[in-house]
C-alpha cells in the first residue's frame, strides 16, 4: 500500500471502536470528541508532510522488510544516518507542528524490543524476533500508527512488581493457552494512544526471576478487547471544549491511562514472556532512544517559543532592546545544546548484533537533563519577554461582543500597524506553550525521570578511564 493521505488516516480512524472514557463518560466517537480532534489533528499533520516535498525528506525512507517507501516513524534505525534523520525530522514537526506528533514512542519502542528480541532468539531459540519482523512488515505495508506502552502504575514504589499487595500494579502475564496469553494492569502517560492503531507494551524496569510474569512485551490493536482508554486531564482543556481561545487551534496532545482488564493476546504478537534477564535492557533501549528523540522535538517546540517571545517583543514595540535580545540568545543557546547532543549521539551510535544502531547514552541523556532543567528557563524567558498581558487576556466571546469588543480592540492594541488580533493571537500561543501541563512535565519526566537520566550517564561514562587520565597527568604511577 502507498503512503497514506491525513484524508485516508482520517478514514482509519473511523474503523476503529476503542473504549474510551473522557470527563467521566464512556465516548462512542472518540475522534470526533473535541478534546480528541486537535489531537488526530497533530497526527494526521504527519501523514500530509510525507507528500510534501520538504517534508518527505525528513519522514520518508526505504524498508528493507518490504523494500516500499514508508513512514520514517515505523521503520528501524539500521545506521548513525537513520539516527540523524530521526532527530531532524523531529525538529522539522515539531517547528511546523508546534508541539508533540505522539509517534515518536511508537517509532522507539520498535527498535527497543527489536535488539533485545533478538538477544533472546540467539541464547534461547525463541522467534520473538521474526515476530517483530512481521508485525513491522504489516504496519509498514498499511501505513499505520503505533505508541508504546512503558510507564506502570508501580503502586508501591519500594517493592518489586512481584512484592506489590496488589499484583495489579505492573500489568502481567495472568494466564497463557496454546493460542496465547491474558495480560491484566495499567500503563499510564499514553501519548497518543487514542490517535494509533495499535500499541507495543514494553516492561518498564528490570526485572528478576521472582518477576518473570511481568517481563513481558506485546503488540496489541488500540481497540482490543478488554483495553480501556481514561483521558488524562490538562491545563487547557476547558478552552478546547469551547472550541475558542486557543494559540495553536489546530494541534494538540494528550496522554491518557490505558487499563488492560483481561486482554488477549496472540503468540504471533508475543514478543517477550518470561525471559526476565531481558527486561531491563529493553526498556533502557527505549528511554535512550526516546531521550534521544526529544533532543530533535524540544529543539523544535524551543525554536517556536523564541519564535513567539521575538514576535511578542516586536507587537509591544520592542524590537533590538538590548536585555530582550540578550535573553533571545540565552534561549537559542539552550535549544541548539539540546539539539546538538543528540545530532552528536546520533554519529557516536553504535551497532548491535540486530542490526540495529544504539544512540550513544551519555550524550542523548545530557540532551534530556538539559532540556529537563534548562528548557523551563527558556520558557520563562518568553513570559518575561511578552509581559503579563499572556496571564489575563479576556475571552474570545468578549472581542466578539457588539459592546464590550470594539473597547478591548481599542485598549489592547500594541505597536502601530500590528492589529490587535494579531497580537492576541500571539499571547494566546504564549499562553499554550507556557501553561500546557502535559508538555511541561513532559520537559522533566518524559522518556524517564531526571534521575534515571543521571543513572545512566553515570553508567555508561566509564568514569574509571577519567580517574586514569587524572593520574597519569598528576605523575601517580598506577
Amino acid at each position: 500500500m502507498a503512503l497514506k493521505t491525513a484524508a485516508q488516516y482520517h478514514e482509519s480512524l473511523k474503523t476503529l471502536h476503542p473504549t474510551a472514557y473522557i470527563l467521566g463518560e464512556k465516548v462512542e466517537n472518540v475522534h470526533e470528541h473535541p478534546l480528541i480532534k486537535h489531537m488526530a489533528a497533530s497526527v494526521a499533520k504527519t501523514y500530509e508532510l510525507q507528500h510534501d516535498p520538504e517534508g518527505r525528506k525528513h519522514l520518508v525512507t526505504k524498508s528493507d522488510l518490504t523494500g516500499e517507501e514508508v513512514s520514517r516513524f515505523i521503520s528501524f534505525y539500521k545506521s548513525p544516518d537513520d539516527l540523524l534523520a530521526k532527530v531532524r525530522m523531529l525538529k522539522h514537526l515539531a517547528q511546523t507542528i508546534g508541539g508533540c506528533f505522539m509517534r515518536c514512542t511508537g517509532m522507539d519502542a520498535i527498535n527497543a524490543v527489536g535488539i533485545e528480541t533478538h538477544n533472546c532468539d540467539q541464547k534461547y531459540g525463541t522467534n520473538y524476533w521474526q515476530r517483530l519482523l512481521d508485525f513491522i512488515s504489516y504496519i509498514q505495508t498499511n501505513d499505520l500508527v503505533l505508541f508504546s506502552g512503558v510507564t506502570d502504575v508501580k503502586g508501591d514504589r519500594a517493592l518489586r512488581p512481584s512484592q506489590q499487595s496488589d499484583p495489579d500494579m505492573y500489568l502481567r502475564v495472568v494466564d497463557r493457552n496454546d493460542d496465547g496469553i491474558v495480560v491484566r494492569g495499567a500503563k499510564i502517560h499514553q501519548t497518543g494512544s487514542l490517535c494509533a492503531h495499535w500499541g507495543l507494551v514494553v516492561p518498564t524496569r528490570e526485572m528478576r526471576e521472582t518477576d518473570k510474569d511481568y517481563s513481558v512485551s506485546f503488540a496489541f490493536p488500540s481497540d482490543a478487547e478488554g483495553v480501556i482508554h481514561v483521558y488524562g486531564r490538562g491545563t487547557l482543556e476547558a478552552r478546547a471544549l469551547d472550541d475558542c481561545d486557543l494559540g495553536n487551534a489546530e494541534f494538540g496532545k494528550f496522554a491518557p491511562m490505558v487499563i488492560f482488564e483481561d486482554v488477549f493476546v496472540p503468540w504471533d504478537k508475543v514478543f517477550l514472556c518470561g525471559e526476565y534477564e531481558y527486561a531491563g535492557e529493553m526498556v533502557r533501549n527505549f528511554g535512550n532512544y526516546h531521550r534521544h528523540s526529544h533532543g530533535g522535538c524540544k529543539c523544535g517546540v524551543g525554536n517556536v517559543l523564541i519564535g513567539a517571545a521575538a514576535m511578542a517583543a516586536e507587537y509591544n514595540g520592542l524590537p533590538n532592546v538590548s536585555h530582550i535580545n540578550n535573553k533571545l540568545a540565552e534561549m537559542l543557546k539552550v535549544t541548539e545544546a539540546i539539539y546538538g547532543c543528540s545530532i552528536a549521539a546520533s554519529v557516536e551510535s553504535t551497532v548491535t548484533p540486530s542490526g540495529i544502531y544504539v544512540a550513544d547514552p551519555v550524550l542523548s541523556n545530557t540532551s534530556k537533563l538539559y532540556e529537563g532543567k534548562e528548557l523551563a528557563e527558556v520558557i520563562r524567558m518568553m513570559i518575561e519577554i511578552a509581559g503579563g498581558t499572556v496571564a489575563d487576556l479576556p475571552s474570545e466571546k468578549d472581542f466578539d461582543h457588539p459592546e464590550i469588543g470594539p473597547l478591548l480592540h481599542k485598549y489592547l492594541k500594541g505597536v502601530e500597524g500590528v492589529s490587535t488580533e494579531d497580537r492576541v493571537r500571539i499571547f494566546r500561543l504564549i499562553e499554550k506553550l507556557a501553561f500546557e501541563s502535559r508538555d511541561i512535565v513532559s520537559n522533566i519526566h518524559g522518556a524517564g525521570s531526571p534521575e534515571t537520566h543521571r543513572m545512566t550517564i553515570l553508567k555508561n561514562a566509564d568514569i574509571e578511564a577519567k580517574k586514569k587520565m587524572a593520574r597519569k597527568l598528576a605523575g601517580i604511577d598506577d
